[in-house]
């Protein structure tokens, strides 16, 4: 055989492994994309929010997605981020649902459970980090009666909140009555005993605390209770 037909037929015998191997992998993609099934458009973040930001801060962009894998409260639509705010932190890449989004009126909207109530404090907080979707923990400190020291409790734990928003400046519950740090009004969902609880605490307590917990903590603790002795 002359190297001129030798050349040849490596060149012919090439062009039938590449239309071989070009015919397998057209066949694994329509494999994998029966398997997958149909998708869907998402909006997904191109840049990371912090909990309480608007969406638009995240960079939203619409993405395909298998639907098999999309979550059922996903949103395509941009119109259903008018005028809502990030309940959690969001980094990049994440995939916007209906769930990490609140409005507003988010406290008024809200079904109550049997047994629950919307209690309504004024406390210590993060206004940044305490809004609507956060859960928190609620600190009462008391005043001493002069024989014993005042004490800070954990009187709450693993408290949804509903709606909130920092005091004003010029509100006369925006000075803490601790000597400092920001105020927050808060609307939190909890049973009856504890929206008493709290009503009263707002009238006895020397200073009520809101401590956000992070992203998926539902751990609870032993009540515990602190005096001033311990300063």
């Amino acid at each position: 055989m002359t190297p001129r037909r030798r050349a040849i037929l490596l060149l012919a015998l090439a062009l039938l492994l590449g239309a071989l191997a070009a015919a397998s992998v057209r066949r694994r993609e329509a494999a994998l994309a029966r398997a997958l099934g149909p998708s869907r458009l998402v909006l997904v973040t191109r840049a990371p929010a912090a909990a309480g930001a608007a969406p638009a801060a995240a960079q939203p962009v619409l993405r395909p997605l298998p639907r098999r894998y999309a979550p059922p409260d996903a949103v395509a639509d941009a119109a259903q981020l008018a005028g809502a705010r990030l309940a959690v932190a969001l980094p990049a890449g994440s995939i916007i649902t209906a769930s990490v989004l609140r409005t507003p009126d988010a406290a008024a909207e809200a079904e109550l459970a049997p047994g629950e109530r919307v209690a309504d404090v004024v406390a210590d907080g993060d206004p940044r980090a305490i809004v609507p979707g956060a859960r928190v923990d609620v600190l009462v400190t008391r005043e001493g009666d002069g024989t014993q020291a005042g004490t800070t409790t954990l009187a709450l734990q693993d408290v949804e909140v509903l709606d909130a928003h920092a005091v004003p400046a010029g509100d006369g519950d925006a000075q803490s009555p601790s000597g400092g740090g920001a105020r927050v009004a808060a609307s939190l969902r909890v049973r009856v005993r504890d929206a008493v609880y709290l009503a009263a605490a707002q009238a006895f307590a020397r200073d009520i605390r809101l401590l956000v917990r992070s992203p998926g903590d539902r751990g609870r603790d032993a009540g515990l209770a602190f005096d001033e002795r311990l300063r």
